[in-house]
């Protein structure tokens, strides 16, 4: 929320596609609380597959988030609509197969007020759906982890391990290591000749569709989805921000308000920073080529140069220009992954040593930036308008925002003040004095004499009406 974020979408206490991500009702009135004062909608997500019994769980616990101020809910089970539910929002979770005009429209004349779209559509088949029912929200996905089948409805953990991934308990089984064999269990080579052995062939790429999002508003999409599956709080900062930084500048380009919020970084977003595996626009321009990268399915970062030489701990390299490195940089290459212990021009120590001695040039990857992680700190501050004003009984102040009003009145002895201006300046920078609230003065009017009011007096009428 503090780098940017319209809304969230977080799990319910039970019945949710992260099994092990459950929030108890009482930790989600608190978010719902947090989350309001910055104008920023709670989705909660209650999107498995419910076994019989577990129905009447499922719609007590939809009433206690309905109760709380949650937004909307983020549903698959269909037979939820049978139930006795409270007004509720819902949303259409991607695995309810949202992919064709006729799903979307038999959706919207379900209740839903959202779809959220899966994954493998085009452009075009965006375009469609908006085109053919306008009268629905559409999300789409922009970024984050791909599952390999088709819009997250995967059958591979429950088939082998009997953890079912609709059931919130994927087993991750697309980002482990395999052979390739044909028909007649050979193993097929690669391009170089090369038996495909325990290679990471079912490991998507991230999905990056950045460069598009204006394409995106175009064709009809109303909001735009990161997935945070497993991700630390760096890169939920981190890529936030990026994507808040570019709405930002399509909104003044096309002369629409955005989220209406201020912010203060100290660091320049940037994905390849944080978890990164690659990107791909993943069908949005037809189908993508090379979307798996067979040769690790973790992080690989930056490319920042190549590896000329190795020699136990020590590589000699060739770094891109305008990079440095730092002890405690996370580095790979290939499916090596290592740490910098020391720098001296163009040799760097590791914490590891390599037996392998490229005989070309190996590219060198950098997926921990130590020093961008320790700059990673936003802010996001509301703009509210201040109105002090006179009145019969004493005074009134009141801060408005876009999402939320505090008013409060106050009696005082009306002295009048031998230095009027002085005294206005005195409570106008008082009263916009906001810095350890989450806003920031936008506007103050003043309808008032000139009065002498102590500071001390002024900072305690600020803080009660702010509460």
């Amino acid at each position: 929320m503090q780098a940017g974020a319209d809304a969230i979408y977080i799990g319910a206490p039970a019945y949710g596609a992260r099994q092990a991500a459950g929030n108890s009702i009482e930790d989600l009135a608190d978010v719902v609380k947090y989350a309001h004062t910055y104008g920023v909608q709670v989705l909660v997500t209650v999107n498995t597959l419910l076994h019989e019994d577990e129905y009447p769980k499922a719609v007590e616990m939809i009433h206690q988030l309905y109760a709380i101020g949650v937004d909307a809910l983020i549903i698959q089970d269909l037979h939820l609509l049978d139930f006795d539910l409270p007004p509720i929002r819902l949303h259409a979770s991607t695995q309810c197969d949202n992919r064709t005009p006729e799903q979307v429209a038999f959706l919207r004349d379900k209740g839903f007020k959202r779809v959220v779209l899966a994954r493998e559509l085009s452009i075009d088949e965006i375009r469609a759906i908006h085109e053919a029912v306008p009268d629905i929200e559409l999300e789409a996905f922009v970024h984050g982890a791909l599952c390999v089948s088709y819009s997250g409805r995967c059958y591979i953990s429950e088939v082998l391990a009997n953890r079912s991934a609709n059931r919130g308990a994927c087993a991750q089984f697309c980002r482990m290591a395999y052979d390739l064999l044909d028909t007649h269990m050979n193993e097929v080579l690669d391009d170089q000749g090369q038996p495909i052995h325990q290679r990471y062939l079912l490991s998507l790429q991230d999905m990056d569709r950045s460069a598009y999002l204006n394409e995106l508003i175009d064709a009809g999409v109303t909001t735009f989805k990161i997935e945070g599956r497993l991700k630390d709080a760096d890169y939920v900062t981190n890529i936030t921000a990026y994507y808040r930084e570019k709405l930002n500048q399509i909104s003044t380009i096309k002369n629409q308000i955005s989220n209406g919020a201020e912010y203060k970084r100290t660091f320049v977003p940037d994905p390849e920073k944080t978890f990164h595996r690659g990107g791909i626009d993943y069908f949005l321009h037809g189908r993508t080529p090379h979307m798996a990268n067979w040769s690790t399915p973790k992080s690989t970062g930056e490319y920042i140069g190549d590896v000329l030489e190795v020699h136990g701990n020590t590589l000699r390299v060739r770094l891109n220009e305008g990079i440095t490195l730092h002890n405690g940089d996370g580095l790979t290459m290939g499916a090596e992954g290592f740490c910098v212990n020391g720098v001296e021009g163009n040799i760097l120590k590791i914490n590891k040593t390599l037996n392998a001695n490229p005989l070309n040039a190996k590219r060198l990857y950098r997926n921990l930036d130590i020093e961008f992680t320790k700059s990673l700190h936003s802010e996001r501050r509301i703009p509210v308008d201040i109105l002090f004003r006179e009145t019969e009984e004493g005074f009134e102040l009141s801060y408005h925002s876009p999402f939320t009003s505090h008013l409060s009145t106050f009696t005082f002895p009306h002295t009048p003040a031998k230095n009027a201006d002085k005294a206005l300046d005195t409570i106008r920078t008082q009263l916009t004095k906001l810095g350890d609230t989450p806003y920031i003065a936008r506007d103050i009017r003043i309808e008032s004499q000139p009065y002498f009011i102590p500071i001390s007096i002024l900072n305690e009428w600020r803080r009660n009406t702010i509460i």
